[in-house]
Order: structure tokens, then C-alpha cells, then sequence
């Protein structure tokens, strides 16, 4: 078999539906409504009605049982044609842009010609299930034949078994949340909280402005009567902000509900190619994912929850050969805005450069001007499935409006991993 020539993947452009503070303006919404009302912006803005996509990835973090299928339900409720498949997959909030990656390799090796990566997340609607010991006797008795074997499951019932059992954003192997594991990193890397402040109200006030000047028209569609994210506040204050109490370590902490992001429901699309399908269709290519990387880091053992991307970008570099400083627009996904200033302190350390990515030199600082130019996930809020999706749209329009250039991606995840990828135009 003759060798293929590895093809450019080219990103069309992303939909998403207005995200949303979680018990607001979505409280009655699933991850299904919202995630197909985002593919259902999708498609109308390509005008995709009965075409057939050779495959949509994505997921959601917090789900139900019954929302397994997630994906392809989503796809079976569209106006794609029903023979388009799609696989349901989660890497908490690299879900989408995961997704993304996996499709854009099979679009370069000419697995297939086009593809949809897409996340969506609600904490309105997050499941809450019974104790395990209450949960094994409903099975033992819808398994059982007979009244009294039915009665058997119950003996030694404890009304205590009743007991809900929410569901936890902590990390099983440290019970720690992630702003808890972010605060350590703040502290480790000495993050003040004015700085955390000044980066938290610089998102809000460059999302607010991306609305105001027309930016967002095409990539967000509306939904439930919501026709722009309800965080963004553009009248915020630094010195509101200073008055807020520490949320994770109420003491000697710096991390505040103003400089995080919130509890967010929401869901985002991104729409992938190669040329030639985007030729046929006579889509314009905004941009070119061109390579992507997943690290991990051991967080058990004492490294910060969140700093894998600080890998992942180094190994993109090392890999490239590009500098850290090549890049025209830098996204790093907002998680805490300490988590942002420790990731941008190390690639500038040069004991953690040699120590920690095998560097004999730091990666550098880089042009804070070119940072979340559009705002970022503190401004817009972070659906935890739907936040890569959401970055490589703006990432992917920020590079057509130019003309030229290059952008890096960087998303920190849920189980001490962080995802990263390049997405160019070139002349």
C-alpha cells in the first residue's frame, strides 16, 4: 500500500449556546437539550441539514446513567443525517478539545473527511444517587423471585442507607477539591491575590468587549431565551473584588468565587475537516489544527493539581521546535486565575524548566497582550466538557480575522492532566 501523504486539518468554526451560571437560567435543562441545541446551532450555521458526518466525539463530566449515549442521542435529535455515528468519551475539562485531537488525526491520515467535536456539562441537573449498601439491596430485590425474597434484601435495613450521596468534585486519591489543590500551587508559587484579582477582572472586561464589538456574533447561538453568557459582568470591580473572602482556605488563602470560575452549564461545538470536504462544501477554513499533547503530572506525590499543561506545552515545543514566544494569541483556559499565573511563573523558572521539563534554559514570559485576548473561562464560565470546544472556536476566528499567525491552547484537567495544541493560519 502506498504511503499517505498526511493532510491538513482544517477547523471550519465552532457554535455554542450562551453558558450559564448552573441553577439559573438552564436549572431545568439536561446535558442532552443543551448539547443538542448547540450541534442544532451547528448545523445551521453550516448548513448542514441531512449531511452525513463521518464522526462527532464528546461528552460530558458530570452525567447520569442514562446519559451514556450522550453523543450519539445528540446526533440521532439533529438535523445530520442519521448514518452520522458518535462516540460519547470524557477527559473532564479537556473533554472537547480531546475530542478534537482524536478526530483531527484521523482527518490527517485520511480515516475520514470531516468530523464534530463537541462537550457539554450542567451542575443543575448533577446526579444524586443513594448509598452504595441501599443501591445493592434495590438490585438484590428487583432480582428476586418471590415477595418474601423480595423482603430478604431489606433485613438489617438503617435509615442511614437513605441518605443521598451528591456528587463530589474532589480528587478520590487526595479527597482535596481543585481549588483546595489550587491554593497549594498559589502558595507554592507565591500568587498574590491582587494579581489573581487583576487577571479575574481583565477576562471579564475583554469578554464583555468581545460581545460589544460583534466578536461573538456567529459563534454563539441562543437558547432557552438566553442570548449571551449571564457570568460576565462588565461592570466588576477591583475593589468589590478585594472585599471577598477566601473560599477554600478561609485563613491564609487567596482564592475567591471572583478570581475562579463558577459552576457553569452550558455546550459548545467545533466543526473539523479536510480541505477537499470544505472545498466541496464551500466552507472557508479558518484555521489548522496541527498538533496537539496530553501529559500528566503526580499529583498524589506533591505536584500541583493543575501544572500538566506546563508539560504538555513543553513537550509541543520540544517536539515543533518552536520558541514559547512564536505564538500570536496564547488561550489558557481560566480554571483559577492562580492557576493561570503559576502555569505562566514556571515555563519563567528555571530550576522547574531543568528540574521538572528537562530544560537547560526556562521557556520564557511571554506577551501578556496576547493572552485570553477575548476573555477567558472566569469571564464566560467553564462547562467543564464544553470548554475546549468553546476555546478552539474563538482560537480558530481570532486566526482568520488576522489573516496569519499561530495560537497555543492549554487546558488544565481533573485528575492531574493538562491538554494542549497549535492551531496555525499561514499564508
Amino acid at each position: 500500500m502506498a504511503e499517505e501523504k498526511i493532510r491538513r486539518v482544517a477547523v471550519l468554526g465552532g457554535v455554542r449556546i450562551p453558558f450559564c451560571r448552573s441553577h439559573t437560567a438552564y436549572a431545568e435543562l439536561t446535558n442532552l437539550d443543551m448539547l443538542s441545541a448547540a450541534l442544532g446551532g451547528l448545523v445551521d450555521r453550516f448548513a448542514l441539514h441531512g449531511t452525513h458526518i463521518d464522526e462527532v466525539v464528546g461528552g460530558a463530566v458530570v452525567t447520569h446513567a442514562k446519559d451514556w449515549n450522550l453523543a450519539r442521542e445528540a446526533v440521532i435529535g439533529s438535523q445530520l443525517a442519521p448514518t452520522t455515528p458518535a462516540i460519547t468519551m470524557m477527559q473532564a475539562c479537556g473533554t472537547s478539545l480531546q475530542g478534537a485531537l482524536g478526530l483531527g488525526a484521523k482527518i490527517a491520515t485520511g480515516q475520514i473527511e470531516c468530523g464534530i467535536a463537541l462537550g457539554s456539562d450542567t451542575t443543575s441537573d448533577a446526579p444524586v444517587v443513594f448509598q452504595r449498601r441501599f443501591a445493592q439491596r434495590l438490585i438484590q430485590a428487583s432480582r428476586a423471585r418471590g415477595f418474601r425474597d423480595k423482603l430478604s434484601a431489606f433485613k438489617g435495613f438503617m435509615p442511614g442507607e437513605l441518605a443521598p450521596q451528591p456528587p463530589s468534585t474532589s480528587e478520590p486519591r487526595t479527597g482535596l477539591s481543585m481549588g483546595e489543590h489550587c491554593e497549594l500551587m498559589a502558595k507554592e508559587w507565591g500568587i498574590t491575590r491582587e494579581a489573581q484579582d487583576r487577571l479575574a477582572y481583565e477576562s471579564h472586561k475583554k469578554a464583555a468587549a468581545a460581545y460589544d464589538e460583534g466578536f461573538m456574533d456567529g459563534l454563539v447561538v441562543p437558547c432557552a431565551g438566553v442570548f449571551r453568557d449571564n457570568n460576565i459582568r462588565e461592570d466588576i470591580s477591583l475593589e468589590k473584588m478585594a472585599e471577598l473572602k477566601p473560599v477554600f482556605d478561609r485563613e491564609g488563602g487567596t482564592i475567591t468565587a471572583a478570581n475562579s470560575t463558577p459552576l457553569t452549564d452550558g455546550a459548545a461545538t467545533v466543526l473539523l475537516a479536510s480541505e477537499d470536504w470544505a472545498a466541496k462544501k464551500r466552507l472557508p477554513v479558518q484555521a489548522f489544527l496541527t498538533i496537539g499533547r496530553t501529559s500528566a503530572v503526580d499529583f498524589v506525590h506533591g505536584e500541583g493539581l493543575l501544572m500538566a499543561p506546563t508539560v504538555a506545552v513543553s513537550d509541543l515545543l520540544r517536539q515543533t521546535g518552536f520558541a514559547l514566544q512564536d505564538f500570536d494569541y496564547y488561550e489558557i483556559h481560566e480554571a483559577f486565575a492562580a492557576q493561570v499565573l503559576a502555569t505562566l511563573k514556571a515555563w519563567e523558572s528555571e530550576n522547574y524548566c531543568r528540574r521538572r521539563l528537562g530544560r537547560s534554559e526556562p521557556l520564557g514570559s511571554i506577551d501578556r497582550a496576547r493572552l485570553n485576548v477575548k476573555g477567558s473561562s472566569i469571564a464566560f464560565g467553564h462547562p467543564f466538557a464544553a470548554t475546549g470546544a468553546r476555546i478552539v472556536a474563538v482560537l480558530a476566528k481570532l486566526l482568520q480575522d488576522k489573516g496569519r499567525g499561530r495560537g497555543l491552547v492549554s487546558v488544565c484537567t481533573a485528575g492531574g492532566m493538562g491538554v494542549a495544541a497549535i492551531l496555525e493560519v499561514v499564508k
